[in-house]
């Protein structure tokens, strides 16, 4: 039997399909597709695979979670502005049951008071903010690990 190649959904919520051209002063310059790739990239020297999504709607992003439930083994999230909104954004996160890791491209601690609270790290396993896109390759890199550990064979077998 095959192992199955560990997965991690990655998920960017509102606003991220702007990357590279919005605010590059406080997000840069890179792309979302900037990101795919460096998730993908880090996932597969990890022995792991990545399906991303990004979708501005609350409900787009409660869905693509839930869907996870079933077909993904760890979630990365930039839930963007819904970080410090959508209860029912961090109440999908815990009742799917997978590992979270939070990631923010700029110190949202270091920006307005009202981006200080996060509905989601609570939920998580590890949040990173402030990395630039680098933190999807850290919340990767950590959630891959984690998998990894968890399935051994799966790390040294990646199906291709």
């Amino acid at each position: 039997m095959t192992p199955r190649t560990p997965s991690i959904l990655v998920i960017n919520g509102p606003n991220l399909n702007l990357l590279g051209t919005r605010e590059p002063d406080v997000y840069g310059t890179a792309t979302l597709d900037d990101v795919v790739r460096l998730a993908s990239d880090t996932a597969r020297e990890r022995g792991c695979a990545v399906r991303a999504v990004q979708s501005n709607h609350e409900g787009g992003i409660i869905d693509a979670i839930h869907a996870a439930r079933t077909t993904t083994d760890g979630i990365v999230i930039n839930a963007g502005a819904y970080t410090h909104t959508s209860i029912a954004i961090r109440d999908a996160l815990a009742g799917v049951g997978l590992p979270v890791v939070e990631v923010h491209i700029s110190n949202v601690h270091r920006r307005e008071p009202f981006r200080h609270t996060s509905y989601i790290s609570g939920v998580a396993d590890a949040v990173i903010v402030g990395a630039g896109i680098d933190g999807y390759r850290l919340a990767v890199d950590h959630l891959a690990g984690r998998l990894t550990a968890a399935a051994p064979d799966a790390a040294r077998a990646p199906e291709n």
